[in-house]
């Protein structure tokens, strides 16, 4: 009966959040997907537009203290993924079209010398995510877009061996795509909704 009522109030978390689109062990000691995530659990947002392009201004510096390029799963790359699995352009015969800006990917890592000899050094990492998204109309030039900032803070052992760090490394990103997957969700139906086929909701400014 106990294992029935934590079910139960997992699926209801669930359904009242609608951030269920990623599925993992949380902890940092279980094992962790060392692929991307993926977002089809969460449907598609079908778009009145004839095309969606993906494009990156990110530049990865491959140099210290930038190190996402040493990390399992790729921000950039997860990004991509997003947007081909939670956007679809349902209208060909349209004007508008929707642009996915990845503006920042970047993971930095901080070493945080230890206070005392018994103490032992520790490295904070930062992962930033930041994507615009926005529709145009080749006709009228207007447009209208939302954008999305997430990040996420890791801090470890500075002696944490590589296994035990990729494992940190991917939770961080998962826990960050979760973040963003959830905001842009409900941005996207909030500033973009008059972009979104069938879409019933009366959003009020």
């Amino acid at each position: 009966m106990t294992k029935f009522k934590t079910l139960l109030s997992i699926l209801l978390i669930c359904a009242i959040t609608s951030n269920c689109g990623l599925f993992y062990n949380n902890s940092p000691e279980g094992e962790v997907s060392s692929n991307e995530p993926r977002f089809t659990n969460a449907g598609k947002i079908d778009l009145k537009v004839s095309k969606i392009d993906v494009v990156s201004e990110f530049t990865p510096s491959f140099r210290r203290p930038n190190v996402e390029h040493l990390l399992p799963i790729s921000i950039e790359k997860t990004a991509r993924i997003w947007a081909r699995d939670r956007l679809e352009a349902v209208d060909y015969s349209s004007t508008k079209q929707a642009h996915v800006i990845i503006k920042d990917a970047s993971v930095t890592e901080e070493l945080q010398p230890a206070e005392n000899l018994f103490d032992r050094d520790q490295i904070k990492y930062h992962a930033t995510l930041y994507i615009v998204v926005r529709i145009t109309d080749t006709n009228s030039l207007s447009s209208a877009g939302t954008e999305v900032e997430a990040w996420r803070e890791l801090t470890i052992p500075a002696s944490t061996d590589i296994e035990d760090k990729e494992q940190y490394w991917n939770k961080m990103v998962y826990d960050l795509f979760n973040d963003f997957n959830q905001r842009m969700d409900y941005n996207i139906h909030k500033y973009l909704n008059m972009y979104i086929a069938n879409d019933t909701t009366v959003t009020n400014y």
